[in-house]
C-alpha cells in the first residue's frame, strides 16, 4: 500500500504531527509512506522520519494551483491519502488526484470529499495539537503507540552545525554555555516578547553565566533580531535569515538551552531534546506547548486572554508582564 500523508503548514503544526505519522507507520509496517507538505515544511522529514519520500506541493492556492498539484500527485499511484490539514482545499487536492481512500476529520465541509471520516468535536480543542492528530489516527482504528517527538539529524549535519558555530567563535563548553535566542513568531507580533526584554535578559545570561549567546530567526525577521543585539552591551552573533532549515537544525542541536517565543522553532528545538524555556502569551500552552521535557513554559495572562490577534490592539499585557528576571529564573537550572 502507498500512503500520502498531506502534512500541516506550519512548521509547528508540522513538528507535532511526527508522533500521528509514526503512529500510521507502526500500524502500517509494510506501506510507503510519503509525505506531502508545503515547500518551507518539506526539508523536515527528509531524514529521520518514516517518510520514504517528500513531495512539495504549489504555493498556489487558486484552482490552477490546485489542479497542478493534483497532477504531480496523480503520478505517484496513491492508494490512501490521510490528511492531517484540516482545509477542504486539501481535501479537494487529494480528491482531484485520484486517490482512492481519503481519511481524515470530517470539518471545514469537506465531509463529502472523504471516504472515511473522523468526527471534529470543536468542544475539545483544548488538547494538545499533537494530540489531536494521534486522535485522528485512533478515530481510524489504529492503534496510537506511546507518543514521542524526535527529529533525527545526519552526523553529518551536526558535524557541520558544530564548525559553523565554531567558525562564529561560539566554541562552548560547560562554563561558556550555548544559549540560542529565538525572538521572531511568524504568525504576528502578538506571540513576540518585546526585543528589549529578550536584550536584557541576554545580558543577565552573560554577565552570570558567561553564555554565548546566537540569535536566530528568518530572513523576514532580520531586522527584529538586529534591534535586540544593538541593545545589548556584548552584542550576540545574528544568524537570522542565513541558515536553510537543515543548517538551523544542526546548529540548534548543539544548544544548552533555546529561548523562545510560541513558535515553529520551540518545537523543533524540543524535538531534537535541546531544553527549551517558551514565552506564551496570547496562544493557550495547552494546546502548542513544548510537548515533553526537558522544556519551562512561562505564561502569566491577561483579561483578554485567549485571543488570535497577529497584532494586539491593546497593551499586549500577556507579554510584557513577563520580566527578564522570571525567564532568567527558569533558565539558570538548564545551564548549571
Amino acid at each position: 500500500m502507498k500512503i500520502a500523508v498531506r502534512v500541516p503548514n506550519w512548521i509547528g503544526d508540522a513538528v507535532l504531527a511526527l508522533p500521528a505519522l509514526h503512529a500510521l507507520k507502526a500500524n502500517h509496517p509494510q506501506a510507503e509512506v510519503w509525505v506531502v507538505a508545503e515547500d518551507w515544511v518539506k526539508d523536515l522529514f527528509l531524514s529521520g522520519t518514516p517518510a520514504e519520500g517528500v513531495i512539495s506541493l504549489s504555493a498556489d492556492r487558486s484552482l490552477k494551483g490546485l489542479r497542478a498539484s493534483a497532477r504531480r500527485l496523480k503520478q505517484e499511484d496513491f492508494e490512501v491519502g490521510l490528511l492531517l490539514t484540516h482545509s477542504f482545499g486539501s481535501a479537494l487536492v487529494f480528491a482531484l488526484a485520484g486517490i482512492p481512500q481519503r481519511w481524515g476529520y470530517s470539518r471545514d465541509g469537506r465531509r463529502f470529499l472523504l471516504t472515511r471520516r473522523v468526527p471534529h468535536h470543536p468542544e475539545e480543542t483544548a488538547v494538545h495539537q499533537a494530540e489531536c492528530y494521534l486522535r485522528l489516527i485512533r478515530g481510524l482504528g489504529m492503534k496510537t503507540p506511546p507518543a514521542a517527538i524526535r527529529l533525527t539529524l545526519s552526523p553529518k549535519e551536526k558535524k557541520e552545525g558544530r564548525a559553523r558555530l565554531d567558525s562564529l567563535g561560539l566554541k562552548s563548553s560547560q562554563n561558556k554555555p550555548l544559549v540560542v535566542l529565538n525572538p521572531g513568531a511568524s504568525y504576528g507580533p502578538a506571540k513576540r516578547w518585546p526585543a528589549e526584554r529578550f536584550a536584557r535578559l541576554a545580558a543577565l545570561l552573560q554577565r552570570q553565566t558567561d553564555a554565548l549567546i546566537l540569535v536566530t530567526g528568518s530572513a523576514q525577521e532580520a531586522e527584529l533580531a538586529e534591534r535586540l543585539a544593538s541593545a545589548m552591551p556584548r552584542p550576540p552573533v545574528v544568524l537570522s535569515g542565513k541558515t536553510t532549515l537543515r543548517q538551523f537544525l544542526g546548529i540548534l542541536s548543539h544548544a544548552r538551552l533555546f529561548i523562545t517565543n510560541d513558535s515553529g522553532p520551540m518545537h523543533m528545538a524540543n524535538a531534537l531534546a535541546v531544553p527549551v524555556v517558551g514565552l506564551f502569551g496570547p496562544t493557550d500552552p495547552a494546546v502548542t506547548r513544548p510537548f515533553q521535557p526537558p522544556s519551562t513554559v512561562i505564561w502569566k495572562g491577561a483579561a483578554c486572554w485567549p485571543c488570535l490577534y497577529r497584532s494586539c490592539p491593546y497593551a499586549h499585557e500577556c507579554m510584557t508582564s513577563i520580566q527578564p528576571e522570571d525567564v532568567l529564573e527558569a533558565a539558570l537550572p538548564y545551564l548549571r
